[in-house]
């Protein structure tokens, strides 16, 4: 795939801006039903600073040694460390990073057997960033601490892979890319089916006309049985663990094992089990095959804990409804469907299409002329005509290795990285959105393409932006 010039973004960071005359009228009714709230109409400062290259001082040549490190040492984590070890050309992890001394020891054993010697343990990731060998860093800590860890990468002159949902709120996600821009640092996000060939050629199909106008996209994110959420009694904090670290800008409170081992559970430190972290791979992939439209109009979420009457923060259930003016899309996430499949093996590493009508993460898109499935992680796509004709399709193949080989190159070259934090923060606005109607009571929100916030409702704007601990702050300038 020929590389698109660096950074050519100016309107794709500001792409809600061409949604603006086309709301304005949705904008202005909602201004008129809630006089008494004062909307701060304020176009986000970092679509100013979004560059359409950067220097190539910060490059390497391709034979030099690309240094990076991990934080954040989960099973995920540790997987992206060995596939840059493996695959990477003359790359070295030189630390794994990690709050809790009980992680890691899967990468440390596994990259010792790579690369011949094993990665530095060390607790506080500032002393990774402190070390100016490092190039860049993989980010695969906990939801909450995604922004600020990229944040400071950036300031320490690191490029960064940020695992998804990349940010907290969409204010996190502005300053991300404030920092990327300001330093300059390739900022790559975990959305890999942005690497994908398939996803491009079924926006070639989209593109050529064949499927006719777009006026609905539907995105499925479901899962199997639910489990219920039993909440434990708050403990001393075990010696392996920095619980202060572990907590960030999050609120201090009691070390909790159902808070540090199932933290998706909660609003604090996570976009919610049903919504956030695995829906965004679906709805980043459908942007990108519907051509990277910017922001919604509105949304209103519905949902709840259907399946059980538990503690948990978060629903296990939710559907959202995004009005772009010209076409809607919708979302459809969460638990209690073990009649549907995910991907098979088949589907993500060979030549195989799914089951579409019970496939648990697919993409559903509607023309006036055909329809079209298309699926995530190697799914490929189908489009089909009356009486089920099968008129078009793709294969594709599970695109981590070379997502993360992308972010390699991106740190030599200091070309535009296929997830660039750009459109990153496009579509997680959406998963934002989404949870924000439902917060505020499953009520619809007017949203401001330009501004970049609620229009109508003060407690979902207020959602926008969180409170930090002292220490950990993301301010307005970074």
């Amino acid at each position: 795939m020929k590389r698109k010039e660096f950074f050519k973004l100016a309107s794709a960071g500001a792409a809600g801006l061409t949604l603006a005359t086309s709301c304005s009228k949705s904008a202005q009714r909602a201004v008129e039903q809630t006089s008494a709230t004062e909307i701060k109409k304020e176009i986000p400062s970092y679509r100013n600073m979004i560059k359409s290259s950067f220097s190539t001082a910060h490059g390497k040549a391709p034979s030099d040694r690309v240094i990076l490190a991990l934080i954040g040492a989960g099973g995920y984590g540790s997987r992206l460390s060995m596939k840059a070890a493996r695959f990477g050309e003359n790359v070295q992890i030189k630390y794994i990073c990690d709050v809790d001394d009980t992680r890691g020891g899967w990468a440390e054993s596994e990259l010792e057997e790579i690369q011949g010697f094993k990665p530095q343990k060390v607790r506080d990731m500032r002393k990774v960033f402190d070390d100016e060998e490092v190039d860049g860093v993989f980010i695969a800590t906990p939801e909450h601490w995604h922004a600020l860890a990229t944040i400071w990468a950036c300031q320490a002159g690191k490029d960064v892979y940020v695992e998804k949902p990349i940010s907290h709120s969409i204010f996190e996600g502005q300053q991300m890319i404030k920092a990327a821009m300001k330093y300059e640092r390739i900022v790559q996000c975990g959305t890999q089916n942005r690497i994908a060939d398939y996803a491009f050629t079924a926006r070639d199909y989209i593109k050529s006309g064949e499927l006719g106008d777009i006026y609905a996209v539907h995105v499925r994110s479901l899962s199997g049985n639910p489990v219920p959420f039993n909440p434990g009694d708050d403990l001393p904090t075990p010696d392996t663990l920095d619980w202060d670290m572990w907590l960030g800008p999050a609120p201090k409170v009691p070390y909790n094992v159902s808070r540090h081992r199932s933290w998706y559970y909660y609003w604090d430190y996570g976009s919610g089990f049903a919504t956030g972290g695995d829906s965004i791979h679906q709805l980043d992939l459908a942007r990108l095959i519907i051509g990277d439209p910017g922001f919604p109009e509105s949304v209103y979420c519905a949902g709840g804990r259907y399946f059980f009457d538990d503690n948990r923060d978060v629903p296990d259930y939710q559907m959202a409804t995004f009005d772009y003016g010209d076409f809607v899309l919708t979302l459809e996430t969460g638990q209690g469907a073990p009649y549907l499949q995910g991907n098979r093996p088949e589907e993500r590493l060979g030549d195989e299409i799914p089951r579409w009508m019970q496939h648990s993460t697919r993409i559903k898109i509607l023309g006036s002329e055909k329809m079209m499935y298309a699926g995530r992680m190697g799914a490929g796509w189908q489009v089909f005509d009356r009486d089920e004709k099968l008129v078009a399709q793709d294969t594709g193949y599970y695109p981590l290795e070379p997502h993360v080989v992308n972010f390699i190159d991106c740190i030599r070259s200091r070309e535009k990285p296929m997830g660039d934090i750009v459109e990153g923060h496009n579509s997680n606005v959406l998963i934002h959105l989404a949870n924000m109607s439902y917060r505020a009571g499953n009520k619809q929100l007017q949203f401001s393409p330009e501004y970049e916030t609620i229009l109508n409702d003060e407690k979902a704007a207020s959602l926008i932006r969180r409170n930090y601990r002292e220490g950990f702050e993301i301010t307005d300038h970074v």
